[in-house]
C-alpha cells in the first residue's frame, strides 16, 4: 500500500479554499473540490474531492468522493474512490474506499476496509 497517486494539484483546480486563518465546526457538504487549509471539526459529507493541506486539522468523519490526506486527519474516511495519505499526512481513524495508498513516512492508527466497486 505504498504507491501513492500524487497528482499535482494547484489552487486553481479547487472550486473552494479554507484559508489557514479560518476555524470552522460543524456540517461541511459539498460536491466538487474542496481545499482544507484550516480547522474543521464536526462531520463532511460531500461527493468530491477533498484536499486536507500541510498545516491543516481535521477533527470529523468523512464521507467523500476522494480524500487526499497531507495534514492531520482524527475521525473515521470513508470515500467512494480512493484515500491517500502522504509523507507528511497522519490519520487516526477507520478508512473505508476500493483504493487506499499510504506514502512511506505517513501516520495511521486504525483499521483499514478495501471494497471492491461493483463491475
Amino acid at each position: 500500500m505504498t504507491d501513492v497517486h500524487n497528482d499535482v494539484l494547484e489552487d486553481d483546480d479547487f472550486d473552494t479554499v479554507l484559508s489557514p486563518d479560518i476555524v470552522f465546526t460543524g456540517t461541511f457538504n459539498f460536491e466538487k473540490s474542496f481545499l482544507v487549509r484550516g480547522k474543521i471539526s464536526g462531520v463532511i459529507d460531500a461527493t468530491g474531492v477533498l484536499l486536507i493541506d500541510e498545516q491543516a486539522q481535521v477533527e470529523a468523519d468523512i464521507k467523500a468522493g476522494r480524500v487526499i490526506i497531507r495534514g492531520s486527519v482524527k475521525g473515521n474516511i470513508t470515500a467512494a474512490t480512493r484515500v491517500e495519505i502522504t509523507l507528511t499526512g497522519s490519520l487516526e481513524g477507520n478508512v473505508s474506499a476500493p483504493e487506499i495508498s499510504m506514502e512511506t513516512g505517513c501516520l495511521f492508527n486504525g483499521k483499514c476496509t478495501m471494497l471492491r466497486t461493483p463491475s
